[in-house]
């Protein structure tokens, strides 16, 4: 039945291990149906490691159509999320539970503007390609966010997602001013 829900992957990135990855679900879903507390049981019962692991990352996807219909908003609403990021770099750091060198080779950031659509023009124009950015603008749908690190604890994974949520809900519903005065 989880197949439904998620598949198992190999990851290039990883020395020994795999990746889940789910389908496309809203938080509602993850949170009411998906069976993350008995998945992360199952993998610490079979000797999983995740965090410990210090290679494994939780990545998460949002659609870019999260973000509006068009791609103008879409951008206008990215921007914001980048800009989010550098502006309360130090408190992700914190939550990612990844170290600042961990963070530098594996979700690098993109460098603090004065204003948000500046870092999505540096962010487009100067990743040289990279996937190993904080926030991941490669994919035509989605954007990855790859900061945090692999976890194994079902409340972390949630806040996680819970996180991104309310951080994309900034980003849509705030002005760059209101953004830019928010603590």
């Amino acid at each position: 039945r989880n197949g439904e829900y998620l598949y198992i992957k190999h990851d290039g990135s990883l020395d020994d291990g795999l990746e889940l990855v789910t389908h496309p679900m809203s938080l509602e879903f993850q949170l009411r149906q998906m069976p993350w507390e008995a998945l992360c049981r199952k993998a610490v019962s079979l000797g999983y490691q995740s965090h410990r692991a210090h290679t494994c990352g939780l990545h998460v996807h949002v659609s870019r159509r999260a973000f509006g219909e068009q791609e103008w908003e879409q951008d206008r609403a990215i921007a914001r999320v980048l800009y989010f990021f550098e502006k309360h770099w130090e408190e992700l750091l914190k939550f990612s539970r990844r170290t600042p060198r961990q963070l530098e080779h594996w979700a690098a950031r993109y460098g603090y503007k004065e204003y948000p659509k500046d870092i999505l023009d540096h962010a487009k124009k100067g990743t040289n390609g990279s996937r190993y950015t904080c926030v991941n603008l490669q994919n035509d749908s989605t954007i990855k966010f790859r900061i945090f690190r692999g976890t194994l604890k079902y409340n972390t994974l949630i806040a996680t997602l819970q996180l991104i949520e309310r951080i994309c809900d900034v980003a849509i519903f705030l002005s760059d001013e209101e953004l830019k005065a928010m603590s």
